[in-house]
């Protein structure tokens, strides 16, 4: 049977790095169909709670729960329904778009793999630049291309760290409509930004960090940069 689960829940998790602090008694729960931002200055802890969600660190304390597995028991299993895109965009600048979706693709052990380049090369919007070398790709290109590697493998939970960094707004504006999209879909979508322009017309719910502690953001309206900033000015 399929791996799957339609909540994560972050319960009194906790990080160290021998006495510096980067996460603190965070507790959190993400549904799936919701975009959920991980707001807060650099060093608030946001890449470290993401690095967490996706298994690549563990925490000093506290549990991550996938539904109704504990991260730490799921093993490959929990991976394979997990799709992150870093700072690093993984991508190879020396193949083609299309050459690097197909290797990734191998990389997973899919099937199908023909197929599933090719439609991820159409939701990318590069569909005639599939045999061009990504080193001649713009930032906003690159981002789609890596987005779709990470959603070869039809991950339920997406992480995504700063992914509008260097976009302009034509290509900022096409990522938050894929991303609404994954939402749409009944994917777990969770991803930290600065930028809270692009935020405010995106983000289903909002967590702020500061200091590696979760504040409770203010769900009333008004911009969401007001609200931000009433936080993080305590």
């Amino acid at each position: 049977m399929t791996f799957d689960f339609d909540e994560v829940q972050i319960r009194d998790v906790s990080r160290y790095y021998g006495r510096r602090r980067a996460l603190s008694h965070v507790s959190l729960v993400c549904h799936g169909g919701e975009v959920l931002g991980l707001l807060g200055p650099n060093g608030a802890g946001k890449s470290t709670l993401l690095s967490i969600l996706a298994t690549l660190i563990t925490p000093s304390a506290g549990e991550v729960w996938y539904g109704v597995h504990r991260a730490r028991e799921a093993g490959p299993a929990l991976r394979a329904r997990l799709g992150l895109l870093a700072h690093d965009l993984h991508l190879y600048p020396e193949l083609t778009a299309r050459e690097n979706l197909d290797f990734f693709a191998r990389l997973y052990g899919l099937g199908d793999v023909r197929d599933r380049v090719e439609r991820a090369l159409v939701r990318a919007g590069l569909e005639e630049r599939g045999d061009d070398l990504v080193t001649g790709f713009s930032r906003g290109m690159r981002q789609r291309l890596a987005l779709e590697r990470a959603l070869l493998h039809d991950p339920r939970l997406l992480l995504l760290d700063e992914p509008f960094t260097g976009l302009d707004d034509a290509s900022a504006g096409a990522l938050v409509a894929r991303l609404k999209e994954l939402g749409r879909e009944g994917r777990i979508v969770v991803l930290a930004t600065h930028d809270l322009d692009v935020a405010e017309g995106l983000l289903e719910r909002a967590a702020v960090l500061r200091d590696g502690r979760l504040l409770a953001i203010d769900e009333s309206r008004g911009p969401l940069r007001d609200r931000y900033r009433a936080h993080v000015a305590r």
